[in-house]
C-alpha cells in the first residue's frame, strides 16, 4: 500500500515536468540542459517507485497463494466430512425404508388378526348364549328326571336324556377349545402391537437423527454406531476365584491364548484376551490387522471399549486403568510391516484415571524402535469429540483416539487404516501411516498393544 501511495504521488510530478518545458520554449537556450537533467531524475524516481510497487505486488501474490492453499485444505477436509455424512445419511434412509415396509406388513397382519378376533368374539357370544339356553333346558330336564326317579325307583334312564347330556358335554368342550383359541389370538395380537410400537419408535428416532443439508453438524465427522466389545468364547472360570490379570492365569497352569475373565482389584469382572504366543503372558489392549474396525470413535467408546476379540478391538481405557493400577506394568508395542518384518518396543508406564484424561507417562526399557513414543512427558488421551484444554484440533488424517502432548503426529496407532487398492495399482498407500519422532514414515500392516506386570 505504501508503494502505491508513492507511485500516485510521483505521477503528477512527472506530468508537470513534461508540461513545463513546453511552456518555457521562449526561455533562453542556457536553461535547456537543466530541464533535461530534471526529466531524467523524475524518470529514475518513477522507475524506483514502480520497482517497489512490483515487490509489493509480488509479496501480496505470495501471501494470497498461501491463503488459497489453506482454503483448499480446509475445503478438502470439509468435502471428506460431507461425503462421510452423506454415506451415513444414505444408510439411515435405507434402514428407514426397510422399517416402513416392515411396518406396513405388520399393520396388514394386525388388521387380519383384528378381524379374526372379532369373528371369534361373535361366535363365542353366540355359543355362550346357546350354552345358557341349553343349561336352562338341562336343569329343567334334570328336575323332571329327579321327579321320575323318585316316583319310579327301578326305571331306567330315558335315551333322550342321555343324548342331551352327551350333546351338552360336546358343547362344553367345543366352547373350551374356542376360548383357548381366542386367548392365543389375543396373545398374538398383543405381540403384534408391541412390535409395531417398537418399529414406530425406531422410525421416530431415525427421523430425528437424520441429517439434512440445512442442518449439518458442526463437528468434523459424525460418530458411527459401534457395538461394545463383543465376546466369542470365554474360558470357563469360577466367579468366586477370578485372577487379577493374564499373568495370574498363566501362573496357575493355563498357557493357551484366548479370552478369559479376570477381576482386577476393586473392579468388576473384565473379559480380556491373553496372548501367550511369545511364551510369556500379555494382556492385549489393542489389536489391528485389516482395517475391518473403525477406530475414529467417540470418547465414550474409547472409555468402555469396542470391536471383537477375534478381529480388531480396543479394550477400553477404564479397563486398562483398572488393570495397571494394581502394580507396576510394562507397555509393549508390536508392529509388523508389509514385508512381514516385526519390530517391538517396551516402556514402563504410569496411567491416570478419567479425571486426568487418562494421562500416560512412559520411559523406554527395551526394543528396536527408537523414539517410538514421547518419553518423560504427560500425554493426555483425546478423541475427536473430547480434547483437554490446550490440545490442538488435529485433522482427519490423524483421526482416532490417542495420547498426545502438544502437537499432531503420525505416531498414532489408532489412526485411519488405509486398505490396499487393486493389484493393478501400486500399493504404497496402505495400512497405518506411522512415523516415530524425528523418523521416516512407515506403512504398518498390523499392530498390538499389550501390558504385563514388571515383576513377572
Amino acid at each position: 500500500m505504501h508503494t502505491i501511495k508513492i507511485f500516485l504521488f510521483i505521477i503528477p510530478l512527472v506530468i508537470s515536468s513534461k508540461i513545463d518545458p513546453d511552456n518555457s520554449s521562449f526561455d533562453s537556450v542556457s536553461l535547456e540542459p537543466k530541464s533535461r537533467f530534471a526529466m531524467l531524475d523524475d524518470v529514475k524516481i518513477l522507475a524506483n517507485g514502480l520497482l517497489q510497487l512490483g515487490h509489493g505486488l509480488k509479496d501480496f501474490v505470495h501471501k494470497t497463494k498461501g491463503q488459497i492453499n489453506d482454503i483448499f485444505q480446509k475445503l478438502n477436509i470439509f468435502d471428506q466430512s460431507f461425503y462421510d455424512l452423506s454415506l451415513q445419511t444414505n444408510e439411515i434412509k435405507e434402514e428407514e425404508k426397510e422399517l416402513r415396509r416392515t411396518t406396513s406388513k405388520l399393520r396388514v397382519r394386525n388388521e387380519e388378526v383384528k378381524n379374526m378376533s372379532l369373528e371369534l368374539n361373535t361366535k363365542l357370544e353366540s355359543l355362550l348364549e346357546e350354552k345358557t339356553a341349553l343349561q336352562q333346558k338341562v336343569s329343567a330336564l334334570e328336575e323332571q328326571l329327579t321327579n321320575l326317579m323318585q316316583s319310579q325307583p327301578g326305571a331306567q334312564e330315558h335315551p333322550e336324556v342321555t343324548s342331551l347330556k352327551s350333546f351338552v358335554e360336546q358343547q362344553d368342550n367345543s366352547i373350551k377349545d374356542l376360548l383357548q383359541t381366542v386367548e392365543e389370538q389375543y396373545k398374538q395380537l398383543s405381540q403384534q402391537h408391541n412390535q409395531i410400537k417398537e418399529i414406530e419408535n425406531q422410525l421416530r428416532k431415525t427421523g430425528i437423527q437424520e441429517p439434512t443439508e440445512n442442518s449439518l453438524s458442526s463437528k468434523s465427522r459424525a460418530p458411527r454406531t459401534t457395538p461394545p466389545l463383543q465376546l466369542n468364547e470365554t474360558k470357563s472360570i469360577k466367579q468366586d476365584d477370578l485372577p487379577a490379570d493374564c499373568s495370574a492365569i498363566y501362573n496357575r497352569g493355563e498357557h493357551a491364548s484366548g479370552v478369559y475373565a479376570i477381576r482386577p482389584s476393586s473392579a468388576q469382572v473384565v473379559h480380556v484376551y491373553c496372548d501367550t504366543q511369545s511364551g510369556s503372558p500379555w494382556t492385549l489392549i489393542q489389536h489391528r490387522k485389516d482395517g475391518s474396525q473403525n477406530f475414529n470413535e467417540t470418547w465414550e467408546n474409547y472409555k468402555n471399549g469396542f470391536g471383537k476379540f477375534d478381529g480388531e478391538f480396543w479394550l477400553g481405557l477404564e479397563k486398562i486403568y483398572a488393570i495397571v493400577n494394581q502394580s507396576n506394568y510394562i507397555l509393549r508395542l508390536e508392529l509388523q510391516d508389509w514385508r512381514e518384518s516385526k519390530h517391538y518396543v517396551e516402556y514402563s508406564l504410569r496411567l491416570g484415571n478419567h479425571e486426568t484424561n487418562y494421562t500416560l507417562h512412559l520411559a523406554e526399557t527395551a526394543g528396536n524402535v527408537p523414539e517410538a513414543l514421547p518419553e518423560h512427558r504427560d500425554l493426555m488421551f483425546s478423541t475427536w469429540d473430547h480434547r483437554a484444554k490446550g490440545q490442538l484440533h488435529c485433522p482427519e488424517s490423524y483421526s482416532g483416539g490417542w495420547w498426545r502432548h502438544d502437537m499432531c503426529g503420525e505416531n498414532n496407532l489408532n489412526g485411519k487404516y488405509h486398505k490396499p487398492r487393486a493389484k493393478s495399482k501400486p500399493d504404497r498407500r496402505r495400512g497405518i501411516y506411522w512415523r516415530p519422532q524425528n523418523g521416516k514414515l512407515h506403512s504398518i500392516k498390523s499392530s498390538k498393544m499389550m501390558i504385563q506386570p514388571t515383576n513377572l
